[in-house]
Formats: structure tokens, C-alpha cells, sequence
């Protein structure tokens, strides 16, 4: 065991020690041969789908691994306003009222899912800690000032930059050149998260099968409705949604809407690390605001402390999705030693990755084509874009009026040249970590 690793180093997320795998419906349990809506995925997206449908018509939710085996309990529980593009990228795309009314969606998101985890008692740390972004160049610092000063006045961002002396009381480090902070921003438990969304979903009456992959997909007989064959059995369903985001290029049922949804979803490795319990005093000294934080460098890191302000948790995409998990984690611990030499001493205890849903336009896509459902794309912003996306989504499988929403407006590109292979990321990660470096090292 190398030096740098705990003696009781695992490859499963740090989440799980608190919140084990949920116990999954009995193998013998059988299968309905009908129901109203059967939603493919149950991570955030699918859960909250199902919490809106399931109380009026019959749901069920399948699952390939255990519920929630995915992104929904393997992220970094960092909790945003979500979307990407700024408003003048976005207005010159689609016009300002236009940008306004998506990045609006953002802003509703994150209140969302504060506001569901309270009136639901969810128990899951959520915490409005706030964001520190850190600009990895002064140039980087230049272009946020720019972002930070163009946002409008109506969206409420109340975000402020930090020159590089004034950064420390927000983060123990010299590496940044300033940055900003993003006071609503919050933090929450993932794997707590999402068992409290598992237990309402349930509780609205929802069937959730895990290990029950979905193998094929077919129109049912007249064209009304679906055949979705599973490993236990069929199910025919007269709305299907698929809610798998970053598992889509996953072994998933072959039909002409799958393929469709596959051209448009990237599956991005992202890769964390936990280190071993710290002195109380040295997490405090690092984090003295104990917000979250994020950087601008193109292979972005992330990283926070844990709820209970022990460890580390620091994450980010190092590789295409090639690296063995220890590899990976000494990656992030060279990274995290950059920005924080005063943890050379601190092991790692834990190394996971998921898959994160990326877009060619860094928009989620929320909708329906050849009459199946969607939602996913979230971008690295899943716990509340997800969640939101997921509920409206089950509001429009319902035909309720409240599940319009301004991110079901962008068309939803597709790239020639990308069937089902994402070849073209490891040389994307190759070369953005190469202009990453340049410009840490010009300063």
C-alpha cells in the first residue's frame, strides 16, 4: 500500500459509509405487466419525475444497478445555480429576454431543491455555505469581473469578486489570481439526498425495481404506448421517460429515440478523492468560510469539506475516463498539493468516479421526441438541475401546465461526426490541460 493511501483505502464513494446501498426489491418480487409511466434511471432526475406522477397514475422506476448507483450519490454535493453559458453568451444566442428566462430557470433550481428538502425533512446537511470561484490567471480574473458585472440586475446573483490579497479569507491558498463568491450557492450529502428522495417517491407510491435493466424498448401493438422488456419480464407503459443523463451511452435498449438521444449526451468522467480525517484546526484554517469551491481552469476541480469539517473532498476531470482509480486519485492529490501544500501529509481514504451528462451547448435538455421523455445534460450541475428538470419533466407527463419551463426551448445539437463513442475527449482533455498549465504558469 503506497504511503499516500489510508490502510483501509476504498474504491466506493465516501457517501457510502453514512448511507450504505439501499436494499433493493426482492429478485422473487414480480414485475407489473402494466403501468401508467415507466421511467428508465433513478437517480435525482427519475425520483423526482416519479414524485409528481406516481400519486396519479402508476409508476415504476427501473434501474440497471442499485437506485441511485450513478452520479445522484457519487458527486461532490455542491449545490448551484447551475448553468454554464453567461448572459451574453446566451443572448447571442437566443436573444436577451430569451437568456434571461433560462437563466432564471438556474436561480429557481437551486431555491428548489432547498425548499423540497425542507418541506420533506430530508436530512442530508443541506447548507447555505456559498461558493468561493477561484480565476486561475489574471486573465481569468479579468473575464469574471466581465461575467460578474454583466449579469442583470432581475437575476439576483449577488456575487462579488476578491482580489488576490483580499482571497484569503475565503481559502488558505496563494495558487488563485482573485475570484468571486456566489453567497447562495449550498452544499448537501448526495447519498442522504437522494435516499430521502427515494423514500418520498416511494411514498407517493412508486415502484422502484433496481437491478432490473431496461433490454429493449418497443412501440406497442396500435402505436399507443410502449413494450419496455426487462430482466423480469415486460412492462408495458403508456408514457415512457428516460432519465439516465451521463449513462446514456450505456448499454441501453436499442429504438430509433435512444440512438437520437445518445448523439447529444457526452459521458465525462469525473473523478474525487476523500482524505483521511484532518485536525479540526487545519480544515477550519483551510476553508475559513467553509464554502465550496470551484476554478475556471477548462479541466475544472471542486472540492469542499465534508458535512462534518474533517476531510477533503476533492474532485475533478483528470482523465477521459482510462484511469484506474488509484491513478486517478494521485492525480487529484498533485492537484489538490498545488493548491494546498499544507496537506502532503494527509492520505487518501477514498477514490470513486461517475459519469456526468455533458451537451455540445452546456444546457440541459428537458422534453420528448418520437413520444419518449427526457431530461438530462446537466453539465457537473446535477443535484439541482436534475432535480428541477425532473419534477418538470414529471409535470409534463401529466400535461400539467406548470412543467413549462424555459430550458425545454433550445434544441437539443447532435454532432455529425458523434454516433455513440466519444472519441474525441481524450484528445479535448489532452490539449485543454495543456492551455490549463500555460496559463497557471504565465500567471
Amino acid at each position: 500500500m503506497s504511503a499516500h493511501f489510508t490502510d483501509d483505502f476504498k474504491t466506493a464513494p465516501f457517501w457510502w459509509e453514512r448511507t450504505p446501498r439501499p436494499d433493493p426489491k426482492p429478485a422473487h418480487e414480480k414485475l407489473p405487466q402494466r403501468a401508467d409511466v415507466v421511467i428508465v434511471g433513478s437517480g435525482y432526475t427519475g425520483l423526482h419525475a416519479a414524485v409528481q406522477t406516481a400519486p396519479r397514475r402508476s409508476t415504476v422506476v427501473l434501474d440497471a444497478e442499485d437506485a441511485g448507483w450513478g452520479c445522484s450519490t457519487r458527486n461532490g454535493g455542491q449545490v448551484s445555480t447551475s448553468l454554464k453559458p453567461s448572459f451574453a453568451a446566451l443572448s447571442g444566442r437566443f436573444g436577451a429576454r430569451a437568456a434571461m428566462e433560462i437563466l432564471q430557470e438556474g436561480n429557481r433550481a437551486l431555491e428548489w431543491v432547498g425548499a423540497f428538502t425542507a418541506e420533506n425533512n430530508i436530512d442530508c446537511d443541506f447548507r447555505r455555505c456559498g461558493r468561493f470561484f477561484g480565476a486561475h490567471s489574471r486573465g481569468a480574473f479579468s473575464k469574471l469581473q466581465k461575467r460578474i458585472d454583466a449579469i442583470p440586475r432581475e437575476l439576483g446573483a449577488d456575487a462579488y469578486t476578491l482580489t488576490r490579497g483580499e482571497q484569503r479569507a475565503e481559502i488558505a491558498s496563494d495558487f488563485y489570481h482573485g475570484g468571486a463568491v456566489w453567497p447562495k450557492h449550498a452544499s448537501l450529502d448526495p447519498a442522504r439526498y437522494h435516499r430521502g428522495l427515494l423514500d418520498c417517491a416511494r411514498k407517493n407510491g412508486a415502484q422502484v425495481f433496481s437491478h432490473c435493466a431496461a433490454t429493449g424498448v418497443a412501440r406497442a401493438a396500435g402505436g399507443r404506448g410502449f413494450e419496455i422488456q426487462t430482466a423480469r419480464g415486460v412492462v408495458q407503459a403508456a408514457d415512457l421517460v428516460i432519465a439516465t443523463s451521463g449513462y446514456t451511452g450505456a448499454p441501453l435498449p436499442p429504438s430509433p429515440a435512444l440512438k437520437w438521444m445518445r448523439r447529444r449526451i457526452i459521458p465525462v468522467a469525473s473523478y474525487i478523492i476523500a482524505t483521511e480525517e484532518l485536525p479540526a484546526e487545519t480544515a477550519a484554517q483551510l476553508f475559513p468560510g467553509a464554502r465550496v469551491v470551484t476554478d475556471s481552469r477548462r479541466l475544472v476541480v471542486y472540492y469542499r469539506l465534508c458535512p462534518r469539517r474533517r476531510r477533503v473532498l476533492f474532485g475533478g476531470r483528470v482523465s477521459a475516463g482510462g484511469a484506474g482509480l488509484r491513478e486517478a486519485a494521485l492525480r487529484l492529490r498533485r492537484q489538490m498539493l498545488r493548491i494546498f501544500p499544507q496537506l502532503a501529509g494527509a492520505r487518501i481514504s477514498h477514490s470513486w468516479m461517475g459519469l456526468v451528462g455533458y451537451t455540445f451547448d452546456e444546457l440541459p435538455h428537458l422534453g420528448a421526441h418520437d413520444g419518449v421523455h427526457y431530461a438530462m445534460g446537466y453539465c457537473g450541475s446535477g443535484i439541482s438541475l436534475a432535480s428541477y428538470c425532473g419534477m418538470k419533466t414529471g409535470l409534463r407527463v401529466l400535461g400539467d401546465a406548470r412543467g413549462e419551463t424555459a430550458l425545454a426551448r433550445p434544441p437539443f445539437q447532435a454532432r455529425m461526426y458523434y454516433r455513440r463513442r466519444p472519441w474525441f475527449l481524450p484528445p479535448a482533455v489532452l490539449y485543454y490541460r495543456w492551455r490549463d498549465e500555460m496559463e497557471v504558469r504565465r500567471g
